[in-house]
């Protein structure tokens, strides 16, 4: 028992579990455990609100240019009427929620536990941590309508990409795909048409999933007019939580 706490606090739980076969018991455990988190997860973020899902770097720092763009956009996605969701940490998660605490919008974060101890930022009305990655990443998809890139590293770009398939396979309906930073998405953008769609490893039409700009007030439009007008976006404050779900203030 003093083994699995400690592997849980220093976020090295997942590794055995991807390490091949265990005991079935332990494949047992391990899958109860899955299916905790993926209830855990329903129930705390079943109402709030339409999001957007915010990804980028959790190592850019407040003197980053691009920090001050994930701000922005915080405050754009909050006063257009949505609950901005990141990955809980710091950086330019950080930045997106801290936006939309500028503006007294909701903000939410799907923090993971790592071998390094990533702590959620200070900027979160609701914050999550969870052991496994596969289950964290769900939630930063299922309950957001459009999905913003800003610059980040592996983790931004496996995020990104998994919902590009997603899209591509007819997963989930055409949501937005936003890739702010013109001068750090464009050559990933140009890699992507001049040589996987011209080999035909996709589909040039595919690309179309993409938009990037550098104005706040542009992505927050387009999310907006696909939620209201693609996906006839409502949502019910008060409705019945017949599984306790939690809403995000007293009253609700």
């Amino acid at each position: 028992m003093a083994d699995a706490s400690a592997a849980e606090i220093s976020g090295t739980e997942e590794v055995p579990f991807l390490e091949g076969p265990r005991s079935r018991s332990f494949e047992l455990w391990s899958a109860l455990r899955i299916f905790l988190e993926l209830i855990r997860g329903f129930r705390a973020l079943h109402f709030v609100g339409p999001c957007v899902t915010v990804f980028g770097s959790a190592r850019f720092t407040e003197k980053h240019p691009a920090y001050g763009l994930a701000r922005s956009v915080g405050r754009a996605l909050a006063r257009a009427g949505f609950t901005v969701m990141t990955g809980g940490g710091p950086g330019l998660m950080e930045a997106a929620n801290r936006g939309a605490k500028d503006v007294g919008g909701t903000s939410v974060g799907c923090n993971i536990a790592l071998p390094q101890e990533q702590r959620p930022n200070r900027y979160l009305d609701r914050t999550l941590t969870f052991r496994y990655f596969l289950v964290r990443k769900l939630m930063l998809v299922k309950y957001s309508y459009a999905f913003i890139a800003l610059p980040g590293g592996f983790g931004t770009l496996d995020e990104l990409f998994e919902v590009a398939t997603l899209v591509q396979s007819g997963k989930v309906r055409d949501y937005p795909i936003v890739l702010m930073g013109l001068d750090y998405w464009a050559p990933l953008i140009a890699q992507l048409r001049d040589k996987m769609a011209a080999e035909g490893a996709i589909d040039a039409g595919e690309l179309a999933c993409f938009t990037l700009t550098d104005s706040p007030e542009v992505a927050a439009g387009l999310v907006r007019t696909a939620g209201l007008q693609r996906f006839g976006l409502s949502y019910v404050p008060r409705p019945r939580r017949v599984l306790g779900e939690r809403g995000l203030t007293p009253e609700d």
